[in-house]
Protein backbone atom coordinates (compact mmCIF):
# COMPACT_ATOMS: atom_id res chain seq x y z
CA UNK A 1 0.00 0.00 0.00
CA UNK A 2 2.78 2.38 0.88
CA UNK A 3 4.60 1.65 -2.35
CA UNK A 4 1.38 2.11 -4.33
CA UNK A 5 0.62 5.44 -2.62
CA UNK A 6 4.15 6.64 -3.26
CA UNK A 7 3.86 5.63 -6.91
CA UNK A 8 0.55 7.49 -7.28
CA UNK A 9 2.00 10.61 -5.68
CA UNK A 10 5.01 10.42 -7.98
CA UNK A 11 2.73 10.01 -10.99
CA UNK A 12 0.60 12.96 -9.86
CA UNK A 13 3.67 15.15 -9.56
CA UNK A 14 4.97 14.11 -12.98
CA UNK A 15 1.64 14.32 -14.81
CA UNK A 16 1.26 16.95 -17.49
CA UNK A 17 -1.90 18.30 -15.85
CA UNK A 18 -0.14 18.82 -12.49
CA UNK A 19 2.86 20.46 -14.12
CA UNK A 20 0.70 22.77 -16.24
CA UNK A 21 -1.37 23.71 -13.20
CA UNK A 22 1.67 24.27 -10.98
CA UNK A 23 3.52 26.33 -13.56
CA UNK A 24 0.46 28.41 -14.40
CA UNK A 25 -0.18 29.16 -10.73
CA UNK A 26 3.50 29.93 -10.23
CA UNK A 27 3.48 32.43 -13.09
CA UNK A 28 0.25 33.95 -11.77
CA UNK A 29 1.75 34.21 -8.27
CA UNK A 30 4.90 35.87 -9.62
CA UNK A 31 2.78 38.35 -11.56
CA UNK A 32 0.75 39.13 -8.44
CA UNK A 33 3.93 39.62 -6.42
CA UNK A 34 5.28 41.96 -9.08
CA UNK A 35 1.99 43.87 -9.17
CA UNK A 36 2.05 44.04 -5.36
CA UNK A 37 5.54 45.53 -5.31
CA UNK A 38 4.67 48.02 -8.03
CA UNK A 39 1.46 48.94 -6.27
CA UNK A 40 3.29 49.37 -2.96
CA UNK A 41 5.98 51.70 -4.34
CA UNK A 42 3.59 53.65 -6.59
CA UNK A 43 1.07 54.07 -3.79
CA UNK A 44 3.83 55.06 -1.38
CA UNK A 45 5.06 57.75 -3.72
CA UNK A 46 1.49 58.90 -4.36
CA UNK A 47 0.70 59.15 -0.64
CA UNK A 48 3.93 60.95 0.14
CA UNK A 49 3.48 63.43 -2.70
CA UNK A 50 -0.14 64.06 -1.77
CA UNK A 51 0.82 64.66 1.85
CA UNK A 52 3.73 66.89 0.79
CA UNK A 53 1.40 69.00 -1.36
CA UNK A 54 -1.03 69.32 1.56
CA UNK A 55 1.81 70.35 3.87
CA UNK A 56 3.06 72.86 1.32
CA UNK A 57 -0.43 74.32 1.23
CA UNK A 58 -0.43 74.48 5.03
CA UNK A 59 2.93 76.28 5.03
CA UNK A 60 1.74 78.80 2.50
CA UNK A 61 -1.38 79.48 4.55
CA UNK A 62 0.60 80.43 7.70
CA UNK A 63 0.91 84.26 7.93
CA UNK A 64 4.49 85.41 7.70
CA UNK A 65 4.10 87.96 10.56
CA UNK A 66 3.42 85.08 12.94
CA UNK A 67 6.84 83.71 12.16
CA UNK A 68 9.03 86.77 11.67
CA UNK A 69 8.58 90.39 12.81
CA UNK A 70 10.99 92.42 10.75
CA UNK A 71 10.08 96.01 10.11
CA UNK A 72 12.98 96.53 7.75
CA UNK A 73 12.28 93.49 5.55
CA UNK A 74 11.18 95.77 2.67
CA UNK A 75 14.35 97.95 2.71
CA UNK A 76 16.66 95.18 1.62
CA UNK A 77 19.39 96.31 4.12
CA UNK A 78 19.67 94.62 7.51
CA UNK A 79 22.34 95.46 10.06
CA UNK A 80 23.88 92.77 12.21
CA UNK A 81 22.28 94.24 15.33
CA UNK A 82 18.93 94.26 13.56
CA UNK A 83 19.43 90.62 12.59
CA UNK A 84 20.00 89.78 16.21
CA UNK A 85 16.89 91.75 17.20
CA UNK A 86 14.93 89.96 14.49
CA UNK A 87 15.97 86.57 15.83
CA UNK A 88 15.01 87.74 19.31
CA UNK A 89 11.63 88.92 18.02
CA UNK A 90 10.70 85.45 16.53
CA UNK A 91 7.72 83.96 18.27
CA UNK A 92 8.18 80.91 20.40
CA UNK A 93 6.78 77.50 19.67
CA UNK A 94 3.18 77.64 18.56
CA UNK A 95 2.53 74.33 16.61
CA UNK A 96 0.17 72.02 18.48
CA UNK A 97 -0.16 69.09 15.97
CA UNK A 98 1.27 66.03 17.75
CA UNK A 99 2.37 64.27 14.55
CA UNK A 100 4.00 67.28 12.90
CA UNK A 101 7.11 69.37 13.37
CA UNK A 102 7.95 72.94 12.40
CA UNK A 103 11.24 74.75 12.33
CA UNK A 104 12.85 77.85 10.87
CA UNK A 105 16.35 78.21 9.52
CA UNK A 106 17.96 81.65 9.27
CA UNK A 107 20.00 82.73 6.34
CA UNK A 108 23.17 82.03 8.34
CA UNK A 109 22.00 78.47 9.12
CA UNK A 110 20.67 79.05 12.65
CA UNK A 111 18.04 76.34 13.39
CA UNK A 112 15.04 77.06 15.65
CA UNK A 113 12.24 74.62 16.49
CA UNK A 114 8.73 76.10 16.37
CA UNK A 115 6.99 72.93 17.66
CA UNK A 116 5.71 72.77 21.21
CA UNK A 117 6.43 69.94 23.58
CA UNK A 118 3.50 67.91 22.21
CA UNK A 119 4.73 68.07 18.65
CA UNK A 120 7.47 66.14 16.93
CA UNK A 121 11.05 67.16 17.24
CA UNK A 122 12.01 68.63 13.88
CA UNK A 123 14.87 66.78 12.15
CA UNK A 124 17.94 68.78 11.23
CA UNK A 125 20.09 68.77 8.15
CA UNK A 126 23.64 70.05 8.02
CA UNK A 127 24.36 73.76 7.68
CA UNK A 128 25.89 73.07 4.26
CA UNK A 129 22.68 71.41 3.08
CA UNK A 130 20.59 74.37 4.28
CA UNK A 131 22.96 76.85 2.64
CA UNK A 132 22.80 74.89 -0.62
CA UNK A 133 18.99 74.95 -0.52
CA UNK A 134 18.91 78.71 0.16
CA UNK A 135 21.46 79.54 -2.53
CA UNK A 136 19.76 77.46 -5.17
CA UNK A 137 17.92 79.58 -7.69
CA UNK A 138 15.24 76.91 -7.86
CA UNK A 139 13.94 76.17 -4.39
CA UNK A 140 13.76 72.41 -3.90
CA UNK A 141 10.28 71.14 -4.62
CA UNK A 142 8.76 67.90 -3.47
CA UNK A 143 9.74 66.30 -0.20
CA UNK A 144 12.55 64.63 1.70
CA UNK A 145 12.50 61.69 4.09
CA UNK A 146 14.63 62.54 7.12
CA UNK A 147 15.15 60.62 10.35
CA UNK A 148 14.98 62.75 13.51
CA UNK A 149 17.00 62.40 16.70
CA UNK A 150 14.52 59.84 18.11
CA UNK A 151 14.99 57.64 15.04
CA UNK A 152 11.56 58.39 13.59
CA UNK A 153 11.17 58.99 9.91
CA UNK A 154 9.54 62.26 8.88
CA UNK A 155 8.34 63.55 5.57
CA UNK A 156 9.74 67.10 5.35
CA UNK A 157 8.93 70.01 3.02
CA UNK A 158 10.54 73.47 2.82
CA UNK A 159 9.49 76.97 1.84
CA UNK A 160 11.44 80.22 1.73
CA UNK A 161 10.89 82.94 4.29
CA UNK A 162 10.16 86.30 2.80
CA UNK A 163 9.95 87.32 -0.84
CA UNK A 164 11.69 85.08 -3.39
CA UNK A 165 14.16 87.85 -4.30
CA UNK A 166 15.10 88.62 -0.66
CA UNK A 167 14.77 85.32 1.20
CA UNK A 168 15.60 85.57 4.88
CA UNK A 169 15.73 81.84 5.53
CA UNK A 170 13.75 78.62 5.28
CA UNK A 171 10.67 77.26 6.94
CA UNK A 172 10.67 73.47 7.46
CA UNK A 173 7.61 71.36 8.17
CA UNK A 174 7.71 67.65 8.86
CA UNK A 175 5.17 64.95 9.51
CA UNK A 176 5.55 61.40 10.81
CA UNK A 177 5.26 58.69 8.16
CA UNK A 178 3.82 56.13 10.60
CA UNK A 179 0.21 56.67 9.58
CA UNK A 180 1.08 56.48 5.89
CA UNK A 181 3.15 53.33 6.47
CA UNK A 182 0.22 51.75 8.30
CA UNK A 183 -2.07 52.68 5.43
CA UNK A 184 0.35 51.11 2.94
CA UNK A 185 0.67 47.95 5.06
CA UNK A 186 -3.11 47.64 5.29
CA UNK A 187 -3.43 48.00 1.54
CA UNK A 188 -0.68 45.44 1.03
CA UNK A 189 -2.41 43.00 3.37
CA UNK A 190 -5.65 43.50 1.50
CA UNK A 191 -3.88 42.89 -1.80
CA UNK A 192 -2.23 39.72 -0.47
CA UNK A 193 -5.57 38.42 0.80
CA UNK A 194 -7.25 39.16 -2.52
CA UNK A 195 -4.34 37.53 -4.38
CA UNK A 196 -4.66 34.36 -2.32
CA UNK A 197 -8.39 34.30 -2.98
CA UNK A 198 -7.70 34.80 -6.70
CA UNK A 199 -5.17 31.93 -6.69
CA UNK A 200 -7.63 29.66 -4.93
CA UNK A 201 -10.39 30.53 -7.40
CA UNK A 202 -7.93 30.07 -10.27
CA UNK A 203 -6.97 26.64 -8.93
CA UNK A 204 -10.61 25.62 -8.65
CA UNK A 205 -11.39 26.84 -12.17
CA UNK A 206 -8.26 25.55 -13.89
CA UNK A 207 -8.56 21.95 -12.69
CA UNK A 208 -11.68 21.15 -14.74
CA UNK A 209 -10.45 23.32 -17.62
CA UNK A 210 -7.13 21.45 -17.78
CA UNK A 211 -8.90 18.12 -17.43
CA UNK A 212 -11.16 18.98 -20.37
CA UNK A 213 -8.26 20.42 -22.38
CA UNK A 214 -6.20 17.24 -21.97
CA UNK A 215 -9.04 14.89 -22.98
CA UNK A 216 -7.73 14.52 -26.59
CA UNK A 217 -4.29 13.64 -25.27
CA UNK A 218 -5.78 11.09 -22.88
CA UNK A 219 -7.66 9.53 -25.80
CA UNK A 220 -4.41 9.24 -27.71
CA UNK A 221 -2.78 7.52 -24.73
CA UNK A 222 -5.61 4.99 -24.55
CA UNK A 223 -5.37 4.40 -28.30
CA UNK A 224 -1.61 3.85 -28.03
CA UNK A 225 -2.23 1.22 -25.33
CA UNK A 226 -4.42 -0.70 -27.77
CA UNK A 227 -1.76 -0.72 -30.47
CA UNK A 228 0.64 -3.63 -30.79
CA UNK A 229 2.40 -5.50 -33.58
CA UNK A 230 -0.81 -7.31 -34.46
CA UNK A 231 -3.03 -4.22 -34.39
CA UNK A 232 -1.45 -1.43 -36.39
CA UNK A 233 -4.67 -0.40 -38.13
CA UNK A 234 -5.55 1.96 -35.26
CA UNK A 235 -5.61 5.61 -36.27
CA UNK A 236 -6.02 8.84 -34.31
CA UNK A 237 -8.55 11.57 -35.00
CA UNK A 238 -6.58 14.38 -36.63
CA UNK A 239 -9.29 17.01 -36.08
CA UNK A 240 -9.74 17.37 -32.33
CA UNK A 241 -9.70 21.16 -32.23
CA UNK A 242 -6.19 21.52 -30.80
CA UNK A 243 -3.46 22.38 -33.26
CA UNK A 244 -0.59 20.74 -31.37
CA UNK A 245 -2.58 17.57 -30.61
CA UNK A 246 -3.76 17.41 -34.22
CA UNK A 247 -0.16 17.65 -35.43
CA UNK A 248 0.82 14.90 -32.99
CA UNK A 249 -2.06 12.76 -34.24
CA UNK A 250 -1.01 13.26 -37.87
CA UNK A 251 2.58 12.33 -36.98
CA UNK A 252 1.41 9.23 -35.11
CA UNK A 253 -0.83 8.20 -38.00
CA UNK A 254 2.08 8.55 -40.41
CA UNK A 255 4.31 6.51 -38.12
CA UNK A 256 1.64 3.81 -37.70
CA UNK A 257 1.13 3.65 -41.46
CA UNK A 258 4.86 3.22 -42.02
CA UNK A 259 5.02 0.59 -39.29
CA UNK A 260 2.04 -1.23 -40.76
CA UNK A 261 3.64 -1.28 -44.19
CA UNK A 262 6.95 -2.37 -42.70
CA UNK A 263 5.37 -5.20 -40.72
CA UNK A 264 3.34 -6.26 -43.74
CA UNK A 265 6.46 -6.23 -45.90
CA UNK A 266 8.34 -8.14 -43.22
CA UNK A 267 5.60 -10.76 -42.98
CA UNK A 268 5.49 -11.06 -46.75
CA UNK A 269 9.27 -11.35 -46.87
CA UNK A 270 9.24 -14.04 -44.22
CA UNK A 271 6.53 -15.93 -46.10
CA UNK A 272 8.49 -15.62 -49.32
CA UNK A 273 11.65 -16.75 -47.56
CA UNK A 274 9.93 -19.78 -46.06
CA UNK A 275 8.38 -20.60 -49.44
CA UNK A 276 11.75 -20.01 -51.13
CA UNK A 277 13.56 -22.33 -48.74
CA UNK A 278 10.86 -24.98 -49.06
CA UNK A 279 10.86 -24.77 -52.86
CA UNK A 280 14.67 -24.73 -53.06
CA UNK A 281 14.87 -27.73 -50.75
CA UNK A 282 12.26 -29.54 -52.84
CA UNK A 283 14.02 -28.73 -56.10
CA UNK A 284 17.38 -29.85 -54.76
CA UNK A 285 15.95 -32.93 -53.10
CA UNK A 286 14.44 -34.23 -56.37
CA UNK A 287 17.73 -34.61 -58.32
CA UNK A 288 19.56 -35.76 -55.17
CA UNK A 289 16.93 -38.43 -54.57
CA UNK A 290 17.20 -39.52 -58.19
CA UNK A 291 20.98 -39.71 -58.05
CA UNK A 292 20.83 -41.58 -54.75
CA UNK A 293 18.40 -44.11 -56.26
CA UNK A 294 20.60 -44.75 -59.30
CA UNK A 295 23.63 -45.23 -57.03
CA UNK A 296 21.73 -47.81 -55.00
CA UNK A 297 20.82 -49.64 -58.20
CA UNK A 298 24.45 -49.62 -59.29
CA UNK A 299 25.64 -50.86 -55.92
CA UNK A 300 23.23 -53.78 -56.10
CA UNK A 301 24.94 -55.09 -59.21
CA UNK A 302 23.65 -53.01 -62.08
CA UNK A 303 27.15 -51.68 -62.63
CA UNK A 304 28.15 -55.02 -64.20
CA UNK A 305 25.46 -54.56 -66.85
CA UNK A 306 26.75 -52.11 -69.48
CA UNK A 307 23.28 -51.02 -70.62
CA UNK A 308 22.00 -50.37 -67.10
CA UNK A 309 25.27 -48.65 -66.20
CA UNK A 310 25.07 -46.34 -69.22
CA UNK A 311 21.42 -45.48 -68.55
CA UNK A 312 22.12 -44.76 -64.88
CA UNK A 313 25.12 -42.59 -65.65
CA UNK A 314 23.17 -40.58 -68.24
CA UNK A 315 20.29 -40.07 -65.80
CA UNK A 316 22.65 -39.00 -63.01
CA UNK A 317 24.43 -36.66 -65.39
CA UNK A 318 21.12 -35.04 -66.39
CA UNK A 319 20.09 -34.67 -62.74
CA UNK A 320 23.46 -33.19 -61.83
CA UNK A 321 23.13 -30.67 -64.69
CA UNK A 322 19.68 -29.73 -63.44
CA UNK A 323 20.96 -29.35 -59.88
CA UNK A 324 23.96 -27.34 -61.08
CA UNK A 325 21.68 -24.98 -63.00
CA UNK A 326 19.43 -24.58 -59.97
CA UNK A 327 22.38 -23.72 -57.72
CA UNK A 328 23.71 -21.28 -60.32
CA UNK A 329 20.32 -19.58 -60.55
CA UNK A 330 20.09 -19.33 -56.76
CA UNK A 331 23.56 -17.81 -56.57
CA UNK A 332 22.66 -15.34 -59.32
CA UNK A 333 19.47 -14.31 -57.49
CA UNK A 334 21.40 -13.86 -54.25
CA UNK A 335 23.91 -11.71 -56.10
CA UNK A 336 21.16 -9.64 -57.71
CA UNK A 337 19.42 -9.19 -54.36
CA UNK A 338 22.47 -7.33 -53.18
CA UNK A 339 23.54 -4.14 -54.92
CA UNK A 340 24.50 -5.49 -58.32
CA UNK A 341 27.71 -4.33 -59.93
CA UNK A 342 26.92 -3.93 -63.61
CA UNK A 343 29.41 -3.10 -66.33
CA UNK A 344 27.28 -0.59 -68.18
CA UNK A 345 28.08 0.31 -71.77
CA UNK A 346 26.36 2.33 -74.47
CA UNK A 347 25.16 -0.44 -76.75
CA UNK A 348 22.88 -0.52 -79.83
CA UNK A 349 19.92 -2.60 -78.73
CA UNK A 350 18.72 -3.45 -82.24
CA UNK A 351 22.15 -4.80 -83.16
CA UNK A 352 22.21 -6.92 -80.00
CA UNK A 353 18.84 -8.50 -80.86
CA UNK A 354 19.94 -9.16 -84.46
CA UNK A 355 23.03 -10.85 -83.06
CA UNK A 356 20.77 -13.14 -81.01
CA UNK A 357 18.43 -13.88 -83.94
CA UNK A 358 20.06 -17.20 -85.04
CA UNK A 359 20.01 -18.52 -81.46
CA UNK A 360 16.38 -17.51 -80.99
CA UNK A 361 15.33 -19.14 -84.24
CA UNK A 362 17.08 -22.34 -83.24
CA UNK A 363 15.23 -22.33 -79.87
CA UNK A 364 11.90 -21.70 -81.63
CA UNK A 365 12.25 -24.80 -83.81
CA UNK A 366 9.26 -25.02 -86.15
CA UNK A 367 7.47 -22.10 -84.47
CA UNK A 368 7.07 -18.88 -86.42
CA UNK A 369 9.15 -15.95 -85.19
CA UNK A 370 8.44 -12.35 -86.28
CA UNK A 371 10.97 -9.56 -85.65
CA UNK A 372 9.89 -5.91 -85.70
CA UNK A 373 12.72 -3.64 -84.55
CA UNK A 374 13.42 0.08 -84.79
CA UNK A 375 16.99 0.84 -85.78
CA UNK A 376 19.33 3.18 -83.93
CA UNK A 377 18.08 2.55 -80.38
CA UNK A 378 20.87 2.73 -77.82
CA UNK A 379 20.77 1.93 -74.12
CA UNK A 380 23.23 2.08 -71.27
CA UNK A 381 23.37 -1.55 -70.15
CA UNK A 382 25.43 -4.69 -69.74
CA UNK A 383 25.05 -6.62 -72.99
CA UNK A 384 25.27 -10.14 -71.55
CA UNK A 385 22.59 -9.39 -68.93
CA UNK A 386 20.21 -7.97 -71.56
CA UNK A 387 20.79 -11.07 -73.69
CA UNK A 388 19.88 -13.22 -70.68
CA UNK A 389 16.65 -11.22 -70.22
CA UNK A 390 15.62 -11.69 -73.86
CA UNK A 391 16.65 -15.34 -73.82
CA UNK A 392 14.65 -16.11 -70.66
CA UNK A 393 11.52 -14.41 -72.01
CA UNK A 394 11.86 -16.06 -75.42
CA UNK A 395 12.45 -19.46 -73.84
CA UNK A 396 9.35 -18.96 -71.70
CA UNK A 397 7.32 -18.15 -74.84
CA UNK A 398 8.69 -21.26 -76.58
CA UNK A 399 7.65 -23.46 -73.65
CA UNK A 400 4.07 -22.19 -73.76
CA UNK A 401 3.39 -22.28 -77.51
CA UNK A 402 2.58 -25.12 -79.85
CA UNK A 403 5.47 -26.38 -81.99
CA UNK A 404 3.44 -26.25 -85.22
CA UNK A 405 1.03 -23.35 -84.71
CA UNK A 406 3.07 -21.25 -82.33
CA UNK A 407 3.87 -17.64 -83.26
CA UNK A 408 6.34 -15.52 -81.30
CA UNK A 409 6.81 -11.80 -81.96
CA UNK A 410 9.87 -9.81 -80.89
CA UNK A 411 9.25 -6.06 -81.05
CA UNK A 412 11.64 -3.19 -80.29
CA UNK A 413 10.46 0.44 -80.17
CA UNK A 414 11.42 3.66 -78.42
CA UNK A 415 9.77 6.80 -77.07
CA UNK A 416 11.32 10.06 -75.92
CA UNK A 417 13.02 8.61 -72.87
CA UNK A 418 12.20 4.89 -72.76
CA UNK A 419 12.75 1.85 -74.94
CA UNK A 420 10.31 -1.08 -75.06
CA UNK A 421 11.13 -4.72 -75.75
CA UNK A 422 8.02 -6.86 -76.23
CA UNK A 423 7.91 -10.62 -76.63
CA UNK A 424 4.44 -11.83 -77.53
CA UNK A 425 3.15 -15.39 -78.01
CA UNK A 426 -0.13 -17.03 -78.98
CA UNK A 427 -0.07 -19.65 -76.26
CA UNK A 428 -2.85 -20.57 -73.84
CA UNK A 429 -2.36 -17.40 -71.81
CA UNK A 430 -2.59 -16.98 -68.06
CA UNK A 431 -5.31 -16.32 -65.52
CA UNK A 432 -5.39 -13.27 -63.28
CA UNK A 433 -4.11 -15.29 -60.33
CA UNK A 434 -1.17 -16.56 -62.37
CA UNK A 435 -0.30 -13.04 -63.55
CA UNK A 436 -0.16 -11.81 -59.94
CA UNK A 437 2.44 -14.45 -59.05
CA UNK A 438 4.28 -14.88 -62.34
CA UNK A 439 7.47 -13.18 -61.11
CA UNK A 440 7.60 -15.01 -57.78
CA UNK A 441 10.53 -17.33 -57.21
CA UNK A 442 9.82 -21.04 -57.78
CA UNK A 443 6.33 -20.25 -59.04
CA UNK A 444 5.25 -22.39 -61.98
CA UNK A 445 1.95 -21.82 -63.69
CA UNK A 446 2.04 -25.22 -65.43
CA UNK A 447 3.71 -27.64 -63.03
CA UNK A 448 3.93 -30.65 -65.32
CA UNK A 449 5.22 -28.82 -68.39
CA UNK A 450 7.85 -26.85 -66.50
CA UNK A 451 9.15 -29.81 -64.55
CA UNK A 452 9.43 -31.96 -67.68
CA UNK A 453 11.51 -29.27 -69.34
CA UNK A 454 13.77 -28.90 -66.31
CA UNK A 455 12.58 -25.46 -65.18
CA UNK A 456 12.51 -24.50 -61.49
CA UNK A 457 10.46 -21.32 -61.71
CA UNK A 458 13.40 -18.95 -61.33
CA UNK A 459 13.76 -17.62 -64.88
CA UNK A 460 11.23 -14.79 -64.65
CA UNK A 461 12.38 -13.84 -61.13
CA UNK A 462 15.96 -13.54 -62.44
CA UNK A 463 14.72 -11.56 -65.44
CA UNK A 464 12.87 -9.09 -63.22
CA UNK A 465 15.93 -8.61 -60.98
CA UNK A 466 18.18 -7.90 -63.98
CA UNK A 467 15.73 -5.40 -65.50
CA UNK A 468 15.28 -3.54 -62.20
CA UNK A 469 19.05 -3.46 -61.70
CA UNK A 470 19.24 -1.53 -65.00
CA UNK A 471 16.64 0.98 -63.76
CA UNK A 472 13.89 -0.53 -65.89
CA UNK A 473 10.59 -2.31 -65.39
CA UNK A 474 8.98 -5.53 -66.60
CA UNK A 475 5.27 -6.25 -66.86
CA UNK A 476 3.13 -9.07 -68.17
CA UNK A 477 -0.29 -9.04 -69.82
CA UNK A 478 -2.32 -12.07 -70.76
CA UNK A 479 -5.78 -13.21 -71.70
CA UNK A 480 -6.63 -16.91 -71.40
CA UNK A 481 -6.84 -18.49 -74.85
CA UNK A 482 -5.16 -15.63 -76.75
CA UNK A 483 -1.57 -15.62 -75.47
CA UNK A 484 0.70 -13.47 -73.35
CA UNK A 485 3.00 -10.49 -73.82
CA UNK A 486 5.99 -9.53 -71.68
CA UNK A 487 7.08 -5.91 -71.87
CA UNK A 488 10.53 -4.73 -70.76
CA UNK A 489 11.05 -0.98 -70.38
CA UNK A 490 14.56 0.48 -70.17
CA UNK A 491 15.79 4.10 -70.16
CA UNK A 492 17.40 5.32 -73.34
CA UNK A 493 21.10 6.16 -73.29
CA UNK A 494 21.65 9.72 -72.13
CA UNK A 495 18.44 9.86 -70.04
CA UNK A 496 19.76 8.02 -66.98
Amino acid sequence: MKAGGKSRRKYALRSLRSQLLARTLLILALLLVLIGFLQYFLMKDFLYRSRAEAMDTQLNSIPADLLIKDSQEQSGVTAPQEQTNRRNNRPGPFLFWPDMSLASIDIDGTFQSLSNENGLKPPRLTIEQYHAMQQSKRMRHGYQLITDAQGKEQLVVFRPLGPPDRSSGLLQMGVSTNSMQEQLINQLRTFILLSLIALAIGLALMLPVLRRTLVPLSRMVEAVKRIDAGNLAERFDAEQGQYEVDRLAVSFNGMLERLEHSFAAERELQMQMRRFIADASHELRTPLTSIHGFLEVLLRGAASNPKQLQSALESMYGESKRMNKLVSDLLLLAKLDRTPELKLEDIPLDALLLEMKPQLLMLAGTRKVVFDMTAGIRVLAEGDKIKQVVLNLFHNAVQHTDMERGVIQVNLSAGKKLVDIQIRDNGPGMSKEQLERIFERFYRGDESRTRSSGGAGLGLAITQSIVEAHGGNITAESTPGTGSVFKVTLPLAGTV
